[in-house]
């Protein structure tokens, strides 16, 4: 049976942390979010791990997170984001200094990987049984075309006490297949209920209401039609400066299109991220927990 690649996009880290080696360490060994994703990833029959980054920080990011890091169990590899990386026929606009976007990120690796993958944020807290049920997934898969796959947490999940968030809420048909989804950008709880700050009026949310987090399985026939997606793009939206091109708006045309289907996986899983600096106390508390209950190891979750 094979064994998947997990795909990590941290092209946006160096900007974010500045210098890589102060970035956040959220358990107890200061170990970072990506160690514990490699970790459950390992765990989860994993067999390679492709990190999408910039040239900037390639150096830093490859001293910090190689083979030695994660004890050998895993491969490693890095590809390249930058903003040059087009096809052919198409330049940089000048004034262009925003990254292309997530669909982007994955485009790069299309020669890095050949088997059934999974898709991640690198500053994003998945939990082990996320790993679990979606590697389960894509073993099931090699050989296939368009049959892909992706983790959908409960929305109340993945809120922030400290702001609103964004939220791409999912249609879900009766076999379990993804019909579609649709960002909600200004999500918080008020008064003990979820609601979406929607321009024409607050809109209430179910607790429950399956959401993406960016955790998507795909086959590598992906990169094929995210090329072809992403030359559309370019043509209709590379001169906007701030134009990006999302994973989610690839998926909802494939679906729309016919040529591939999206099976949501469901996940009891707690996503944590840290989209406000306040953030960060709850995961690494949660983390304490989890290592208490022997979910993770003490000592270097590496």
């Amino acid at each position: 049976m094979i064994q998947p690649t997990l795909l990590v996009l941290a092209a946006g880290m160096g900007s974010r942390y500045g210098s890589l080696k102060q970035m956040d360490g959220v358990g107890p060994a200061n170990e970072a979010i990506i160690d514990y994703s490699v970790y459950d990833a390992i765990r989860a029959g994993f067999g390679k791990v492709v990190f999408v980054i910039r040239r900037s920080f390639a150096p830093e990011f490859r001293e910090l997170f190689n083979e030695e890091r994660f004890g050998g169990r895993i491969r490693v590899e890095y590809v390249y984001q930058e903003l040059d990386a087009l096809p052919a026929g198409f330049s940089v606009p000048e004034g262009r200094v925003k990254p292309w976007g997530t669909n982007h990120a994955i485009l790069m690796a299309r020669d890095a990987i050949a088997e059934p993958f999974a898709v991640i944020n690198a500053d994003d807290f998945y939990g082990a049984d996320a790993f679990r049920v979606i590697g389960d997934r894509l073993r099931g898969l090699e050989g296939r075309q368009g049959d892909y796959c992706m983790v959908a947490y409960e929305l109340s999940r993945t809120l922030s006490e400290n702001g609103t968030v964004s939220r791409g809420i999912c249609t879900v048909d009766e076999a379990g297949d993804l019909r579609g989804m649709v960002e909600h950008t200004r999500i918080e709880r008020v008064g003990g209920r979820i609601v979406d700050h929607a321009p024409e009026g607050d809109e209430p949310l179910a607790d429950d209401a399956p959401v993406s987090m960016n955790l998507f399985g795909f086959t590598p026939d992906y990169f094929a039609h995210s090329e072809e997606f992403f030359r559309a793009f370019l043509r209709e939206k590379g001169g906007d400066p701030k134009a990006e091109c999302y994973i989610p708006s690839m998926v909802n045309k494939l679906i729309a299109d016919g040529t591939a289907s999206v099976r949501v996986l469901r996940s009891p899983a707690q996503w944590f991220g840290v989209t406000y600096k306040e953030d960060k106390p709850a995961l690494v508390a949660s983390l304490e927990r989890m290592i208490e209950r022997g979910v993770y190891p003490r000592e270097q979750c590496r």
